[in-house]
């Protein structure tokens, strides 16, 4: 069963594609919550051992839809209250422009643990780098540049608003859904995704490769109130009027080529940073001062210790 598939199943009257233009997927969970199916993944889909990915809270198999032959990928969660949430994030957000699409959640036992199978389209064209290492010698240019950064903004500026803040944006989280040229980028995980009232998101979400440099400098200001919104990030003429941003020659994909030793590292720093960037207030344990062992900590006590007993010789005298 594939995405448009899906739409006309979900009882949409509606044509396939008919929700947008490309990168739609046309999910009938657009906008919503559904609840798993609680009978066993395997009577309608055939599971594979061969792993797509890994994500951040469980692993991606290759599996194939038992009726069409379909292949899909199957991410599975052990259950749990963050589990749960980041089905129910993805779910929300799948039908959205440039999202990964949705297709079938279950819950099963697995190894004698209750747990989540969510089903989800393949992406058979890798990851966003990867495919601009593959370029060669074929120049990347800025005008493809500018579109890339339009497609992903345009998946976090619809996630803005449905309420929910992915906070994971990365190259193994930015995928195509073919290897042919006009594939289609989408974002997936949302393992990390937050639910917010708030009315302005303004992280920043975007790879700084390659937007343009006065782009670049509003969008990593520190200070959140100076910093780009998504809706301005939007509307600036490098991303709304992507096509007719010169055909400039990049040196990215050879950049990306010749440091592909070191590529794995250079991931590997951008979620550390990201890392950094998420905050859950709501998970945040405040230590009691009188127990905690924290080494800053134990050294003033020492020191107020001493100058307690210096204090008290003076007044014996």
């Amino acid at each position: 069963m594939d995405c448009e598939t899906a739409e006309e199943q979900g009882g949409l009257g509606l044509p396939p594609g008919a929700l947008g233009g490309p990168g739609w997927c046309g999910s009938p969970a657009l906008g919503g919550r559904r609840e798993p199916k609680k009978y066993a993944v395997t009577d309608d889909y055939q599971l594979s051992k061969q792993v797509l990915g890994l994500g951040v809270n469980g692993k991606v198999l290759e599996c194939f839809h038992r009726r069409t032959g379909q292949k899909c990928a199957l991410k599975l969660l052990y259950d749990s209250p963050k589990a749960r949430q980041e089905v129910d994030h993805h779910w929300q957000a799948s039908g959205g422009p440039h999202i990964v699409c949705i297709l079938d959640v279950y819950e099963n036992m697995h190894h004698g643990k209750r747990c989540l199978l969510i089903i989800m389209e393949c992406m058979e064209g890798g990851e966003l780098f990867s495919r601009i290492q593959e370029r060669g010698d074929q120049a990347f240019t800025e005008r493809e540049a500018a579109g890339i950064m339009r497609d992903i903004g345009t998946a976090i500026q619809f996630l803005h608003s449905q309420n929910i803040a992915h906070r994971d944006v990365k190259p193994e989280n930015l995928l195509y859904t073919s290897k042919e040229k006009d594939a289609v980028l989408k974002l997936t995980d949302f393992g990390f995704a937050k639910e917010t009232t708030q009315n302005a998101l303004q992280t920043p979400c975007y790879t700084p490769y390659y937007v343009a440099k006065q782009l670049i400098r509003l969008l990593l200001k520190t200070d959140p109130t100076e910093r780009l919104t998504i809706t301005q990030f939007m509307n600036h003429p490098w991303i709304n009027q992507s096509m007719v941003v010169p055909q400039t020659p990049l040196h990215t994909a050879r950049v990306l080529q010749e440091d592909k030793d070191h590529w794995d590292d250079v991931k590997e720093e951008m979620t550390s940073a990201l890392a950094t960037m998420r905050v859950d207030y709501d998970q945040v344990k405040i230590k009691d001062l009188k127990t905690s062992n924290n080494r800053l900590l134990n050294k003033r006590r020492k020191k107020q210790a001493g100058s307690s007993s210096a204090s008290q010789g003076c007044n014996n005298q």
